[in-house]
Protein backbone atom coordinates (compact mmCIF):
# COMPACT_ATOMS: atom_id res chain seq x y z
CA UNK A 1 0.00 0.00 0.00
CA UNK A 2 1.19 3.50 -0.81
CA UNK A 3 0.92 6.15 1.89
CA UNK A 4 -0.60 9.61 1.59
CA UNK A 5 -1.31 12.37 4.09
CA UNK A 6 -3.11 15.70 4.20
CA UNK A 7 -0.96 18.81 4.37
CA UNK A 8 -1.35 20.36 7.81
CA UNK A 9 -1.97 24.07 8.15
CA UNK A 10 -1.78 24.07 11.94
CA UNK A 11 1.84 25.20 12.15
CA UNK A 12 1.83 27.65 9.24
CA UNK A 13 2.57 27.02 5.59
CA UNK A 14 6.35 27.05 5.80
CA UNK A 15 6.45 24.62 8.71
CA UNK A 16 3.90 22.33 7.04
CA UNK A 17 5.83 22.21 3.79
CA UNK A 18 9.10 21.60 5.69
CA UNK A 19 7.39 18.59 7.26
CA UNK A 20 6.30 17.26 3.88
CA UNK A 21 9.90 17.52 2.70
CA UNK A 22 10.97 15.38 5.68
CA UNK A 23 8.17 12.87 5.15
CA UNK A 24 9.04 12.62 1.48
CA UNK A 25 12.60 11.65 2.35
CA UNK A 26 11.22 8.79 4.45
CA UNK A 27 8.98 7.48 1.68
CA UNK A 28 5.67 9.41 1.73
CA UNK A 29 3.98 8.85 -1.62
CA UNK A 30 1.28 11.54 -1.86
CA UNK A 31 0.37 14.79 -0.13
CA UNK A 32 -3.18 16.15 -0.34
CA UNK A 33 -3.76 19.91 -0.27
CA UNK A 34 -7.19 20.90 0.97
CA UNK A 35 -9.30 23.81 -0.23
CA UNK A 36 -12.27 24.99 1.82
CA UNK A 37 -13.01 28.71 2.28
CA UNK A 38 -9.52 29.91 3.10
CA UNK A 39 -6.51 30.06 0.80
CA UNK A 40 -6.69 28.28 -2.53
CA UNK A 41 -5.02 24.90 -2.97
CA UNK A 42 -3.17 25.37 -6.30
CA UNK A 43 -0.94 28.17 -4.99
CA UNK A 44 0.38 25.92 -2.25
CA UNK A 45 0.60 22.98 -4.65
CA UNK A 46 2.92 25.05 -6.82
CA UNK A 47 5.09 25.84 -3.81
CA UNK A 48 5.20 22.15 -2.91
CA UNK A 49 6.30 21.39 -6.46
CA UNK A 50 9.30 23.67 -5.97
CA UNK A 51 10.21 22.26 -2.55
CA UNK A 52 9.85 18.52 -3.22
CA UNK A 53 11.40 15.99 -5.57
CA UNK A 54 9.32 12.82 -5.62
CA UNK A 55 6.03 13.04 -3.73
CA UNK A 56 2.78 13.22 -5.68
CA UNK A 57 0.95 16.53 -5.13
CA UNK A 58 -2.84 16.22 -5.10
CA UNK A 59 -5.63 18.71 -4.59
CA UNK A 60 -7.76 17.35 -1.82
CA UNK A 61 -10.18 18.57 -3.10
CA UNK A 62 -11.08 21.32 -5.61
CA UNK A 63 -14.86 21.87 -5.68
CA UNK A 64 -16.64 21.15 -8.95
CA UNK A 65 -18.40 24.52 -8.85
CA UNK A 66 -15.65 27.05 -8.13
CA UNK A 67 -13.83 26.87 -11.49
CA UNK A 68 -14.73 26.20 -15.10
CA UNK A 69 -13.75 22.75 -16.39
CA UNK A 70 -11.11 24.34 -18.61
CA UNK A 71 -9.55 26.17 -15.67
CA UNK A 72 -9.47 22.95 -13.64
CA UNK A 73 -7.63 21.28 -16.53
CA UNK A 74 -5.24 24.24 -16.91
CA UNK A 75 -4.50 24.30 -13.18
CA UNK A 76 -3.72 20.59 -13.01
CA UNK A 77 -1.57 20.82 -16.14
CA UNK A 78 0.34 23.76 -14.66
CA UNK A 79 1.14 21.98 -11.40
CA UNK A 80 1.99 18.83 -13.34
CA UNK A 81 4.52 20.73 -15.46
CA UNK A 82 6.03 22.53 -12.45
CA UNK A 83 6.44 19.23 -10.59
CA UNK A 84 7.70 17.13 -13.48
CA UNK A 85 4.60 14.97 -13.70
CA UNK A 86 3.66 14.66 -10.02
CA UNK A 87 0.21 16.28 -9.94
CA UNK A 88 -3.13 14.67 -9.22
CA UNK A 89 -6.39 16.54 -9.71
CA UNK A 90 -8.66 15.85 -6.73
CA UNK A 91 -12.29 16.80 -7.31
CA UNK A 92 -15.39 16.82 -5.14
CA UNK A 93 -18.82 18.37 -4.91
CA UNK A 94 -18.32 19.99 -1.49
CA UNK A 95 -21.76 20.99 -0.12
CA UNK A 96 -24.49 23.60 -0.53
CA UNK A 97 -23.41 25.71 2.43
CA UNK A 98 -19.97 26.34 0.93
CA UNK A 99 -20.89 26.42 -2.75
CA UNK A 100 -23.90 28.70 -2.41
CA UNK A 101 -22.69 30.62 0.65
CA UNK A 102 -19.05 31.21 -0.30
CA UNK A 103 -18.93 30.85 -4.09
CA UNK A 104 -22.43 32.17 -4.70
CA UNK A 105 -23.40 29.63 -7.34
CA UNK A 106 -26.22 27.06 -7.29
CA UNK A 107 -25.39 23.61 -5.95
CA UNK A 108 -26.93 21.51 -8.69
CA UNK A 109 -26.36 18.28 -10.62
CA UNK A 110 -23.09 17.20 -8.95
CA UNK A 111 -23.02 13.81 -10.68
CA UNK A 112 -23.56 15.29 -14.13
CA UNK A 113 -20.94 17.96 -13.50
CA UNK A 114 -18.43 15.39 -12.26
CA UNK A 115 -18.77 13.25 -15.38
CA UNK A 116 -18.55 16.19 -17.77
CA UNK A 117 -15.60 17.82 -16.00
CA UNK A 118 -13.57 14.60 -16.11
CA UNK A 119 -14.33 14.18 -19.82
CA UNK A 120 -13.45 17.81 -20.60
CA UNK A 121 -10.20 17.76 -18.62
CA UNK A 122 -8.96 14.67 -20.41
CA UNK A 123 -9.91 16.15 -23.76
CA UNK A 124 -7.90 19.30 -22.97
CA UNK A 125 -4.84 17.37 -21.77
CA UNK A 126 -4.85 15.43 -25.06
CA UNK A 127 -4.72 18.84 -26.79
CA UNK A 128 -7.87 18.18 -28.74
CA UNK A 129 -9.93 21.11 -29.94
CA UNK A 130 -12.45 21.61 -27.18
CA UNK A 131 -15.94 20.79 -28.34
CA UNK A 132 -18.34 19.63 -25.67
CA UNK A 133 -22.11 19.62 -25.73
CA UNK A 134 -23.28 18.48 -22.32
CA UNK A 135 -26.16 19.14 -19.98
CA UNK A 136 -24.12 21.53 -17.85
CA UNK A 137 -21.22 22.64 -20.02
CA UNK A 138 -21.16 23.66 -23.67
CA UNK A 139 -17.97 24.69 -25.42
CA UNK A 140 -18.15 26.74 -27.54
CA UNK A 141 -21.36 28.32 -26.33
CA UNK A 142 -24.23 27.36 -28.63
CA UNK A 143 -26.00 29.74 -30.96
CA UNK A 144 -28.15 32.21 -29.07
CA UNK A 145 -25.83 32.38 -26.07
CA UNK A 146 -23.12 34.96 -25.57
CA UNK A 147 -21.73 36.90 -28.52
CA UNK A 148 -21.67 33.95 -30.89
CA UNK A 149 -17.92 34.43 -31.37
CA UNK A 150 -16.72 31.42 -29.37
CA UNK A 151 -14.54 28.98 -31.29
CA UNK A 152 -13.11 25.54 -30.54
CA UNK A 153 -9.63 25.95 -29.06
CA UNK A 154 -6.93 23.56 -27.96
CA UNK A 155 -4.38 24.09 -25.21
CA UNK A 156 -1.57 26.23 -26.61
CA UNK A 157 1.07 24.78 -24.27
CA UNK A 158 2.21 21.17 -24.35
CA UNK A 159 1.18 19.40 -21.12
CA UNK A 160 3.87 17.42 -19.35
CA UNK A 161 1.50 14.42 -19.57
CA UNK A 162 -1.50 13.92 -21.79
CA UNK A 163 -3.33 12.29 -18.89
CA UNK A 164 -3.14 13.47 -15.28
CA UNK A 165 -4.57 11.23 -12.54
CA UNK A 166 -7.97 12.30 -11.21
CA UNK A 167 -9.12 11.53 -7.68
CA UNK A 168 -12.70 12.01 -6.53
CA UNK A 169 -14.10 12.47 -3.05
CA UNK A 170 -17.62 11.07 -3.44
CA UNK A 171 -20.22 9.63 -1.10
CA UNK A 172 -23.55 9.29 -2.91
CA UNK A 173 -24.38 6.13 -4.81
CA UNK A 174 -24.51 7.75 -8.25
CA UNK A 175 -21.35 9.79 -7.70
CA UNK A 176 -19.51 6.68 -6.48
CA UNK A 177 -20.66 4.90 -9.65
CA UNK A 178 -19.14 7.65 -11.79
CA UNK A 179 -15.99 7.57 -9.66
CA UNK A 180 -15.60 3.83 -10.18
CA UNK A 181 -16.21 4.26 -13.90
CA UNK A 182 -13.97 7.23 -14.68
CA UNK A 183 -11.63 8.25 -11.84
CA UNK A 184 -8.16 7.00 -11.02
CA UNK A 185 -8.51 7.30 -7.25
CA UNK A 186 -11.33 7.53 -4.70
CA UNK A 187 -11.38 9.29 -1.34
CA UNK A 188 -14.30 7.89 0.67
CA UNK A 189 -14.95 9.12 4.19
CA UNK A 190 -15.39 7.05 7.37
CA UNK A 191 -14.47 3.77 5.69
CA UNK A 192 -15.48 0.95 7.98
CA UNK A 193 -14.22 -2.46 6.87
CA UNK A 194 -17.16 -4.85 6.79
CA UNK A 195 -19.73 -2.05 6.52
CA UNK A 196 -18.49 0.15 3.69
CA UNK A 197 -18.89 -2.68 1.20
CA UNK A 198 -22.58 -2.85 2.10
CA UNK A 199 -23.02 0.86 1.51
CA UNK A 200 -20.98 1.32 -1.67
CA UNK A 201 -20.35 -2.17 -3.04
CA UNK A 202 -23.16 -2.14 -5.59
CA UNK A 203 -22.25 1.36 -6.82
CA UNK A 204 -18.62 0.29 -7.23
CA UNK A 205 -19.63 -2.81 -9.15
CA UNK A 206 -21.90 -0.87 -11.51
CA UNK A 207 -19.22 1.71 -12.20
CA UNK A 208 -16.51 -0.85 -12.79
CA UNK A 209 -18.66 -2.61 -15.38
CA UNK A 210 -18.48 0.57 -17.49
CA UNK A 211 -14.81 1.29 -16.77
CA UNK A 212 -12.36 1.42 -19.67
CA UNK A 213 -10.44 -1.86 -19.57
CA UNK A 214 -7.25 0.06 -20.42
CA UNK A 215 -7.51 2.15 -17.23
CA UNK A 216 -5.80 0.84 -14.09
CA UNK A 217 -8.06 -0.35 -11.24
CA UNK A 218 -9.53 2.32 -8.98
CA UNK A 219 -7.10 3.27 -6.20
CA UNK A 220 -9.04 3.54 -2.90
CA UNK A 221 -7.43 5.78 -0.25
CA UNK A 222 -8.47 5.09 3.36
CA UNK A 223 -6.67 5.14 6.69
CA UNK A 224 -7.02 7.40 9.70
CA UNK A 225 -4.76 8.48 12.52
CA UNK A 226 -1.52 6.49 12.94
CA UNK A 227 0.10 5.85 16.33
CA UNK A 228 1.83 2.48 16.67
CA UNK A 229 3.04 1.23 20.04
CA UNK A 230 2.03 -0.10 23.41
CA UNK A 231 -0.21 2.01 25.62
CA UNK A 232 -1.13 4.56 22.95
CA UNK A 233 -4.85 3.78 22.76
CA UNK A 234 -5.79 7.11 24.36
CA UNK A 235 -4.42 8.86 21.27
CA UNK A 236 -7.44 7.61 19.35
CA UNK A 237 -9.32 10.50 20.93
CA UNK A 238 -7.24 12.95 18.89
CA UNK A 239 -9.50 12.19 15.94
CA UNK A 240 -12.72 12.98 17.78
CA UNK A 241 -12.91 16.74 17.10
CA UNK A 242 -12.61 16.32 13.34
CA UNK A 243 -15.11 13.45 13.29
CA UNK A 244 -17.53 15.56 15.30
CA UNK A 245 -17.06 18.43 12.86
CA UNK A 246 -17.91 16.23 9.89
CA UNK A 247 -20.76 14.27 11.47
CA UNK A 248 -22.21 17.24 13.32
CA UNK A 249 -21.38 20.39 11.45
CA UNK A 250 -20.18 19.80 7.90
CA UNK A 251 -23.44 20.79 6.26
CA UNK A 252 -26.94 21.82 7.21
CA UNK A 253 -29.01 19.60 9.49
CA UNK A 254 -31.00 18.21 6.57
CA UNK A 255 -28.06 18.10 4.13
CA UNK A 256 -25.02 16.57 5.83
CA UNK A 257 -23.62 13.78 3.67
CA UNK A 258 -21.11 12.71 6.31
CA UNK A 259 -23.84 12.37 8.89
CA UNK A 260 -25.74 10.17 6.45
CA UNK A 261 -22.76 7.85 6.01
CA UNK A 262 -22.17 7.63 9.76
CA UNK A 263 -25.84 6.85 10.42
CA UNK A 264 -25.90 4.18 7.70
CA UNK A 265 -23.37 2.12 9.68
CA UNK A 266 -25.94 1.56 12.42
CA UNK A 267 -25.27 4.73 14.40
CA UNK A 268 -28.56 6.51 13.66
CA UNK A 269 -29.19 7.68 17.21
CA UNK A 270 -25.57 8.67 17.76
CA UNK A 271 -25.55 10.60 14.47
CA UNK A 272 -28.55 12.64 15.59
CA UNK A 273 -27.10 13.25 19.04
CA UNK A 274 -23.72 14.37 17.69
CA UNK A 275 -25.37 16.73 15.23
CA UNK A 276 -27.69 18.18 17.87
CA UNK A 277 -24.78 18.83 20.21
CA UNK A 278 -22.50 20.28 17.56
CA UNK A 279 -25.11 22.62 16.11
CA UNK A 280 -25.94 23.77 19.63
CA UNK A 281 -22.32 24.84 20.04
CA UNK A 282 -21.41 21.94 22.33
CA UNK A 283 -18.45 20.73 20.30
CA UNK A 284 -16.63 19.00 23.15
CA UNK A 285 -19.76 17.04 24.05
CA UNK A 286 -20.29 16.18 20.38
CA UNK A 287 -16.77 14.77 20.14
CA UNK A 288 -17.29 12.74 23.32
CA UNK A 289 -20.50 11.26 21.87
CA UNK A 290 -18.70 9.48 19.04
CA UNK A 291 -18.79 5.76 19.92
CA UNK A 292 -15.51 4.27 21.11
CA UNK A 293 -15.86 1.27 18.80
CA UNK A 294 -16.17 3.54 15.77
CA UNK A 295 -13.01 5.40 16.78
CA UNK A 296 -11.19 2.11 17.23
CA UNK A 297 -12.26 0.76 13.84
CA UNK A 298 -11.38 3.88 11.88
CA UNK A 299 -7.89 4.56 13.23
CA UNK A 300 -4.52 2.84 13.15
CA UNK A 301 -3.73 3.48 16.79
CA UNK A 302 -2.53 0.76 19.14
CA UNK A 303 0.04 -2.04 19.46
CA UNK A 304 1.71 -3.33 16.33
CA UNK A 305 -0.49 -6.44 16.23
CA UNK A 306 -3.66 -4.36 16.39
CA UNK A 307 -2.49 -2.08 13.58
CA UNK A 308 -1.45 -5.06 11.47
CA UNK A 309 -4.90 -6.61 11.86
CA UNK A 310 -6.54 -3.29 10.92
CA UNK A 311 -4.36 -3.01 7.81
CA UNK A 312 -5.28 -6.56 6.77
CA UNK A 313 -8.96 -5.76 7.25
CA UNK A 314 -8.63 -2.62 5.15
CA UNK A 315 -6.86 -4.48 2.38
CA UNK A 316 -9.41 -7.28 2.37
CA UNK A 317 -12.22 -4.73 2.17
CA UNK A 318 -10.77 -3.28 -1.04
CA UNK A 319 -8.52 -0.48 0.20
CA UNK A 320 -5.41 -0.13 -1.97
CA UNK A 321 -3.68 2.98 -0.53
CA UNK A 322 -3.54 4.58 2.89
CA UNK A 323 -4.63 8.16 3.57
CA UNK A 324 -3.44 8.86 7.09
CA UNK A 325 -2.34 11.44 9.63
CA UNK A 326 0.53 10.86 12.02
CA UNK A 327 0.32 11.34 15.78
CA UNK A 328 3.11 13.31 17.41
CA UNK A 329 3.96 16.67 18.92
CA UNK A 330 6.90 17.33 16.58
CA UNK A 331 7.85 16.67 12.99
CA UNK A 332 10.37 14.07 14.10
CA UNK A 333 7.73 12.19 16.08
CA UNK A 334 5.39 12.20 13.10
CA UNK A 335 8.15 11.09 10.75
CA UNK A 336 8.87 8.26 13.19
CA UNK A 337 5.24 7.15 12.93
CA UNK A 338 5.54 7.04 9.13
CA UNK A 339 8.59 4.80 9.48
CA UNK A 340 6.77 2.53 11.95
CA UNK A 341 3.82 2.26 9.58
CA UNK A 342 6.14 1.25 6.75
CA UNK A 343 7.68 -1.40 8.96
CA UNK A 344 4.28 -2.90 9.74
CA UNK A 345 3.24 -2.79 6.09
CA UNK A 346 6.39 -4.72 5.20
CA UNK A 347 5.21 -7.62 7.38
CA UNK A 348 1.88 -8.08 5.59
Amino acid sequence: MKISTMLSYSGGFEESVDEVVRLEKEGLDTVWVAEAWGFDAPSLMGYLAARTQRVQIASGILPLYSRTPALLAMTAAGVDALSGGRAMLGLGASGPQVIEGWHGVPYDAPVTRLREIIEICRQIWRRERLVHSGRKYQMPLPEGQGTGLGKPLKMITQPFRDEIPIAVASLGQKSVEVTAELADAWLPVFWLAGKSEERWGEALRKGRLRRDAQRAPLDIHVGGLVAIGEGLESLRDLGRPQMALYVGGMGAREKNFYNDVFASYGYEQEAKEIQDLFLAGKKVEAAAAIPDDFIEKTTLVGPEGFVRDRLVALRESGVTSLNVSFAGQTTEERVSMLCRLQEVLATL
